[in-house]
């Protein structure tokens, strides 16, 4: 066997292991909250409940929908739990072929995309979901009495939950667009209208059809592009201001 098959074979065998403990992590999680998988779908659904007409609850139209809705709801729970674990042996598995450069930008990297996104999620949370339902509630006519599907419920809040994540991302994006070079600061200040736009166009296509939700996800990804701008400018303006005091150096030596 030839040196490069060995190599090729011990990288899938650490990638294995990683991918195992991420898992294992993940199930650990899992089934130590899998006693409580009642009360972290009720949890889940509070932003709704609280909304819905005293004495209304949500109903569940299958027949194993009851059990299976709130197991998905605690693996859901479970990942994000360890989700540091998780991107620990996804980041030891790709940093000893990183240089030390990409190493150092790499890991602030994760770390800033991880915590973003679930500051996306907590935004939708806390605020979106009882802005958005109470809309709703308020609209819907007094002839009808609401009482959601918990199976559609739990479609509906995973992708709110994915599109405000990924809004959040929107930063790390813009950043990693002028640190790289691929895009100038001055250009991505140009594109700021055709942003404005896409981020409505976006939001109206992902959110519910109703005015607040789509201004409750275009507003935040505009404002989160113009934070990324600003960043951007400033990580810029420190490298070129490095790469000024290096060459002086050199002309004075």
């Amino acid at each position: 066997m030839s040196a490069v098959q060995e190599t090729f074979i011990s990288h899938l065998v650490e990638l294995r292991d990683r991918l195992l403990r991420a898992m294992l992590a993940v199930l650990v999680v899992f089934l130590c909250l899998m006693p409580w998988a009642g009360d972290v779908y009720d949890l889940l659904a509070l932003p709704m409940m609280r909304t819905l007409p005293e004495g209304t609850h949500m109903i569940a139209t299958g027949v194993v929908t009851p059990f299976f809705v709130p197991v998905k709801v605690t693996m859901m729970a479970a990942f994000v739990i360890a989700l540091p674990i998780v991107l620990y042996q996804a980041w030891a598995f790709v940093a000893p072929g990183l240089y030390a450069h990409e190493r150092r930008m790499g890991l602030p990297l994760v770390m800033g995309s991880t915590v973003l996104f679930l500051l996306g999620m907590a935004f939708c949370y806390f605020f979106v979901f009882g802005t958005v339902f109470s809309f709703i509630a308020e609209f819907a006519p007094k002839s009808i009495t609401p009482a959601p599907d918990i199976e559609q419920y739990l479609s509906f809040v995973m992708t709110m939950f994915i599109a405000f994540g990924l809004t959040f991302e929107v930063p790390v994006a813009v950043i990693l667009l002028a640190k790289t070079g691929v895009v100038s600061v001055d250009k991505l200040v140009a594109a700021r209208p055709y942003v404005i736009v896409g981020a409505f166009v976006i939001a109206a296509i992902i959110t519910p059809p109703d005015v607040v939700s789509q201004l409750l996800l275009a507003i935040p990804m505009c404002l989160l592009y113009e934070a990324g701008v600003i960043i951007a400018r400033i990580i810029v303006k420190d490298r070129l201001d490095g790469g000024e005091q290096a060459i002086e150096r050199i002309e004075g030596s």
